[in-house]
């Protein structure tokens, strides 16, 4: 049974060698592209339910693929690079792209994000809709635990709740910020840390397992589904 199709961008014929049969192993359907022209076509024409993009093309910056690739769909995009910039990610995730996997990767790691990505997208739900993670239970204006109300400020419940909604993706430090603060507030990065540190508080012991920093780059609530 096939799973979904799988849209490999990459102008490495191995990196193609390697996924196709993986790919195919793990219940999927792979489509191979080469280029940016290439993997723009097939998107459109074939809409695939998740894009794995290389960052390094022959003919067009992988960055300015995936914008592209964004003015047009929602698919899930995973970034599958040797970059290893971390303005690179911080760039690729505000441009839109679901998670970054620098090369060389782990199969098995590389599968579980794909799981994740195609579960998230899969899973999309409308903003009113009470969200369950790990014990907790997150609704539009108040988070419980086993009946009980947690004391977060309106700001704190908003950060967690926009964390929630993107669980298992990378939150980069500026869409953070933009979405709870503003665009005037994008380079207060230590504000941040400081209002994840108090969530952490409120959400216990296990919260520093449940909210995963990515160094340099932002935070990420983990999926436990």
């Amino acid at each position: 049974m096939i799973s979904g199709r799988i849209l490999v961008v990459d102008d490495e014929p191995q990196i193609h060698r390697f996924l196709a049969p993986a790919l195919t192993a793990a219940g999927y359907q792979p489509l191979r592209a080469d280029n940016a022209a290439e993997a723009l076509r097939q998107a459109a024409a074939q809409a695939p339910d998740l894009v794995l993009l290389d960052l390094g093309l022959p003919d067009m910056d992988g960055q300015e693929v995936l914008c592209r690739l964004r003015a047009f769909s929602p698919v899930p995009i995973i970034i599958l690079s040797a970059r290893d910039r971390e303005a690179e990610k911080i760039a690729a995730l505000d441009n839109g792209a679901d998670d970054y996997v620098e090369k060389p990767f782990a199969l098995g790691e590389l599968l579980a994000r794909i799981r994740t990505a195609l579960r998230r997208a899969g899973a999309a739900t409308p903003p009113s809709t009470t969200l369950h993670v790990a014990d907790l239970m997150i609704m539009p204006n108040a988070t419980q635990r086993g009946g009980a109300v947690l004391p977060l400020t309106k700001r704190e419940h908003a950060l967690l709740l926009l964390m929630a909604r993107n669980r298992g993706r990378v939150l980069t430090h500026r869409q953070l910020l933009t979405a709870l603060w503003g665009p005037a507030h994008t380079e207060d990065v230590a504000y941040l840390r400081v209002y994840i540190g108090q969530l952490r508080k409120h959400l216990g012991e296990n919260a520093a397992k449940l909210i995963a920093t990515e160094p340099g780059v932002g935070y990420r609530l983990l999926d436990d589904a």
